[in-house]
């Protein structure tokens, strides 16, 4: 399983070759690490993993290389990494179908950026793109949010909705000042202020069951400032109570999934990590526990580990009494 995390190491992996390749005298570490937002730490971890990569056959000659000099990184071989990307036919068109598709879509924000994609696709793919027939939509519920949530940000008004939350498994109403809309790894979010919470909070739009647009003006109080993403879309406040967890192999994409706090190996179980990570909500850490299947267990809090125990000694009872029947 991929989460965020994995996602942005990889466009970062397949832009940093021919980020260095355009700076042959090399580049400071520090630099480099400032241009793609991430730590040196991380960087460094980046360009170890990128050292292992090249074409199949993975001989000497054919992985990526890279020269160290002091605090400065240079690409001596790219495994051909630069080389430009040839689309078959048949991935041409796929793309010509999907740019076509998403340019429907109600709400969309980039829409220029899609139109120039396509446009560029498009004469790529050449006469087999003139062959695709027009892509027939359904609005789902899902884009009708969107637009009833995009009108109510361009009048300035208040939106009502029922929302779905899955950490209490409990719908909700709630009157929010909308304040932007955002795209996040194929999700749409619209952040908002809540009046019921009071506080800014993010909805994603797959869980709005229902949204209508009020006859009243948007009013969220001054000086409320967005959310900064550039830490990923969770974002729990800093009070909130720590979980250490200890995974098993099977369970180490936790750590890539959800934003950990602190990640080390582990050799109990064999190929394991410990993580913590912090959640305002027990109940969710609980789920989460459970539904990793005993590839999972909790060092702290005491809280959720007696909880996750009872849980445990339920489901075997059950069992029990389900053979016994």
């Amino acid at each position: 399983m991929t989460g965020p995390a994995t996602n942005e190491r990889m466009t970062r992996l397949l832009s940093l070759v021919p980020y260095l390749t355009a700076r042959p005298g090399g580049v400071p570490l520090a630099e480099a690490a400032r241009d793609f937002g991430v730590p040196e730490r991380q960087l460094r971890r980046d360009l170890d993993l990128l050292w292992m990569c090249g074409l199949p056959g993975y001989g000497p000659g054919d992985l990526i290389d890279l020269a160290f000099e002091g605090d400065r990184v240079r690409v001596t071989f790219t495994a051909g990494m630069v080389r430009p990307l040839r689309l078959t036919t048949d991935e041409a068109v796929a793309l010509v179908v999907a740019l076509r598709t998403l340019l429907e879509l109600p709400g969309l924000a980039e829409q220029e950026a899609v139109s120039r994609a396509l446009a560029k696709v498009s004469a790529a793919a050449g006469h087999a793109a003139e062959r695709v027939t027009p892509v027939a939509l359904s609005v789902d519920a899902r884009e009708q949010s969107l637009a009833v949530v995009r009108r109510g940000l361009e009048q300035g008004r208040a939106l009502h909705l029922h929302y779905y939350v899955p950490t209490r498994d409990e719908r909700t109403e709630r009157t929010v000042d909308p304040l932007r809309l955002l795209l996040v790894d194929g999700r749409s979010y619209l952040e908002a202020w809540c009046r019921r919470a009071e506080g800014l909070r993010l909805f994603r739009l797959d869980r709005v069951d229902d949204v209508e647009v009020l006859d009243e003006p948007a009013a969220p109080p001054p000086g409320v400032h967005l959310r900064d993403l550039d830490n990923g879309i969770y974002q729990p406040e800093p009070g909130a109570p720590v979980v250490r967890l200890r995974l098993a192999r099977t369970a180490r994409w936790v750590a890539e999934y959800y934003p950990v706090e602190d990640v080390r190996e582990v050799d109990d179980p064999p190929g394991g990590l410990a993580v913590a990570l912090r959640t305002g909500d027990l109940a969710w850490a609980r789920r989460l526990v459970a539904s990793l299947g005993g590839a999972a267990g909790v060092e702290e809090p005491a809280e959720l580990a007696g909880a996750v125990a009872a849980d445990a000694r339920a489901a075997l009872a059950r069992y029990g009494e389900q053979a016994g029947a």
